[in-house]
Order: structure tokens, then C-alpha cells, then sequence
């Protein structure tokens, strides 16, 4: 729950133009997140409606801070930006999917380059170097969501060509 605080403090501040402080409770917060899932299992206290929560409120958590973002470019005038975090979305949920979907078919996919942690940290980087705040002149926020954008759409593509591949050498196997 510390994640999902930290999460919607980082979305005000987005709101607030605040991108280094956003930058830092997104970080955190992720950071928090990736942390409480490996303490309950290293605890034994781990359970499997936890992993569930836990995976939907990572999906929340990050919707969340991209739609501050988009609508931070919507008001901005900037309709290219804004659309792209909507892809962005739409790719981070398409990343978690195809994992869990092939997982449910039986094959193991955790290939392809914009897993969640990639995707915080260029996020996190775009955030804190978010319009100039840190350094002038400097604004990483628009190429952070181009980036994912890209890798986002390239993970996906990865994830399906890898369950393909497996899908047919057991079906082949199966025969």
C-alpha cells in the first residue's frame, strides 16, 4: 500500500509541476513495491491473493502516474505527447498480459526489453529531468514517453513471437 501512496503522490505532483519530486515518490514507491513482494515470500507470509493485489496495484500505480503525465502534456498543448502515454498504457498493460496469459497456457515469459523495472527507470528519469526543473534547458519527460512507447510495442511483439515459438515446439512434441 506504501507503493500505491507514493504512486498518487507522485500523480499530484505531476499535477503540480513538480517533476523532481514526482520523479523521487515514483522511484520510491517502486521501489516499495518491488520490495514488499520479495519480503512476503522470503517470509513465508506471501500468499497467492497477495501476488494478485500486488500485480494489480503495480498495473494502477503506473496508470495513474502516466495519465498525470498525459494530462500535464494535454494542458500543455501537446497532443503527440499526451496520445503516447495512452499508448504507453495500453503497452505496460500488454507486457503484463502476454505474461500472464502465457503463463496460464504454460509457458514461462519473462523475454523482452520493457519489463517494469525498465519502464521505472525511464520514467523516473523523464520525471526528474521533466521540464527543465533540474537542469535548464533540459527536458527528458517527452523522449521518457517516447522511448516506452517504442519498447513498450517492441516487448509485446517479443512476448508474443516467444509464446509462439514455444506453443509450437510442445504442440510438436505433443504429436
Amino acid at each position: 500500500m506504501t507503493g500505491l501512496v507514493l504512486n498518487v503522490a507522485a500523480a499530484v505532483l505531476v499535477f503540480e509541476q513538480h517533476f523532481l519530486l514526482a520523479g523521487v515518490a515514483f522511484v520510491v514507491g517502486s521501489v516499495m513495491d518491488t520490495l514488499d513482494g520479495r519480503y512476503s515470500r522470503m517470509s513465508g507470509k506471501g500468499t497467492m491473493f497477495g501476488a494478485f493485489l500486488d500485480s494489480t496495484l503495480d498495473r494502477l500505480e503506473e496508470g495513474i502516474v502516466l495519465t498525470a503525465v498525459a494530462w500535464y502534456f494535454a494542458d500543455a498543448g501537446e497532443a503527440v505527447e499526451a496520445s503516447l502515454c495512452v499508448v504507453v498504457v495500453l503497452g505496460s498493460l500488454l507486457v503484463s498480459y502476454t505474461r500472464a496469459r502465457a503463463e496460464a497456457l504454460g509457458v514461462e515469459c519473462k523475454v523482452g526489453i520493457a519489463t517494469r523495472p525498465v519502464r521505472v527507470v525511464i520514467l523516473s528519469l523523464g520525471l526528474a529531468f521533466g521540464a527543465g526543473e533540474l537542469f535548464d534547458e533540459v527536458d527528458l519527460l517527452p523522449a521518457s514517453i517516447y522511448a516506452m512507447a517504442g519498447l513498450t510495442a517492441f516487448t509485446v511483439g517479443q512476448r508474443v513471437w516467444h509464446v509462439r515459438r514455444e506453443l509450437r515446439t510442445l504442440e510438436a512434441t505433443e504429436v
